[in-house]
């Protein structure tokens, strides 16, 4: 396997977690309002990304290969709490 190769493969593995990380950062910011003490949306998307990706790696040790709906589904889960909680949703 090449280089180019190698970054597709890793670009591919992280895009399910970046994708649904700027999802949830600006439908946070647009249907949650504005409120004092949360971050800006781009600590919000590198939060709840790390935490996908962290997901995701965890998906491949557990199950042994890459994309497994298990590992879809505890992803939304996971991005889910995490933006939740950048959002300080128990405030509400």
């Amino acid at each position: 396997m090449d280089l180019l190769d190698l970054l597709n493969h890793l670009l591919n593995f992280v895009a399910p977690a970046a994708f649904i990380a700027l999802v949830l950062a600006f439908a946070g910011r647009y249907l949650g309002g504005r409120r004092a003490g949360v971050p800006r949306w781009w600590v919000q998307w590198a939060l709840t990304f790390a935490a996908g990706v962290g997901v995701s790696l965890i998906g491949l040790v557990v199950f042994g290969r890459d994309g497994m709906m298990a590992t879809y589904a505890a992803l939304v889960v996971v991005c889910g709490t995490v933006q939740w909680l950048a959002m300080r949703g128990w405030r509400r």
